[in-house]
C-alpha cells in the first residue's frame, strides 16, 4: 500500500476575515485577497507535485470556493467533491457578524481569550427565534436538530470534526488516498489537536492562517510518519 497524504488548507481570506469581524456559520465569501490565497494553494501543491484522489470540503462557501479555485489552478477539477456540514467553521453564536474588537471592550479580555482561544468555553447562544440559527436554512433542513447548534466551544467543533475523520477520511487513507480537506481555522485546529495529539493547553498557542497547507504523510499502520508546512 503505498503511503496516504491528509492535505488540510484553511480557506483564503474571508469578506468578515478582513472586516475583523466573527463568522462561524455565516456564509459569506472569499475577498479579493483570499482568491488570490486559494490560486496560491493550486500552485503550491503543483510545485511539490502534490495531486489529491479525492477533496472533502465544509458546507460554508469560502472553503468550497477555496477548493474549486484551488483544483483550477492545479489543473485537476476531475476529481470527486464531498461536503459535510460536520467540517464547518466553529459556530460562534450571538457573536457571529461582530467585530471582534468591539467584543473584546465590551466582554473584557478574560472572557474574550476564554472563548476565541480557549477550548470548552463557548461564546453567547444564540436565541431559538434568531432567523440565523442553522435549524431556520434550507441547506440544514435533514440534519437532525440536535447536531445543529445555536453556540460552540472548541470541544463541541472537535466532536464533530473528528467523528467525521473517523467516520469518513480514515477508510479513506487506508485505501491509499491522498485527500484534500478545504475547512476553516478551528474546525482545522481541533482536527489538528486530535492529530498531533495537542493539550488544551498547548492548543493556545496554535494559530492556521487562511491559506495555509499543513500535509500529513501516512504510513501503512495509519501512524504520522511526517508532517510538512507548505507556504
Amino acid at each position: 500500500m503505498k503511503k496516504s497524504k491528509l492535505i488540510l488548507v484553511r480557506h483564503g481570506e474571508s469578506v468578515y476575515n478582513l472586516q475583523n469581524r466573527f463568522t462561524g456559520w455565516t456564509d459569506v465569501d472569499l475577498s479579493d485577497r483570499g482568491i488570490h490565497e486559494a490560486k496560491d494553494v493550486g500552485k503550491i501543491l503543483n510545485k511539490h507535485h502534490i495531486y489529491p484522489d479525492i477533496c472533502h470540503t465544509s458546507w460554508l462557501k469560502r472553503a468550497i470556493h477555496t477548493a474549486q479555485i484551488a483544483l483550477k489552478e492545479l489543473a485537476w477539477e476531475h476529481i470527486d467533491v464531498k461536503r459535510s456540514y460536520k467540517l464547518n467553521e466553529r459556530h460562534y453564536g450571538a457573536w457571529q457578524g461582530r467585530d471582534k474588537d468591539e467584543v473584546k471592550e465590551q466582554e473584557g479580555e478574560s472572557i474574550f481569550l476564554a472563548v476565541r482561544r480557549g477550548y470548552e468555553t463557548p461564546p453567547p447562544s444564540l436565541p431559538e427565534d434568531d432567523p440565523r440559527v442553522p435549524k431556520k436554512e434550507k441547506k440544514y433542513l435533514f440534519v437532525p436538530q440536535e447536531e445543529l447548534p445555536l453556540s460552540e466551544s472548541l470541544a463541541d467543533t472537535k466532536r464533530r470534526v473528528v467523528s467525521y475523520y473517523k467516520e469518513v477520511l480514515i477508510e479513506e487513507l487506508q485505501k491509499g488516498n491522498n485527500i484534500l480537506v478545504s475547512a476553516h481555522g478551528n474546525s482545522l485546529r481541533a482536527l489538528v489537536m486530535h492529530l498531533e495529539k495537542i493539550s488544551k493547553e498547548e492548543l493556545v498557542k496554535l494559530e492556521i492562517p487562511t491559506g495555509e497547507i499543513l500535509v500529513y504523510t501516512f504510513d501503512e499502520a495509519m501512524q504520522i510518519i511526517k508532517k510538512e508546512v507548505l507556504l
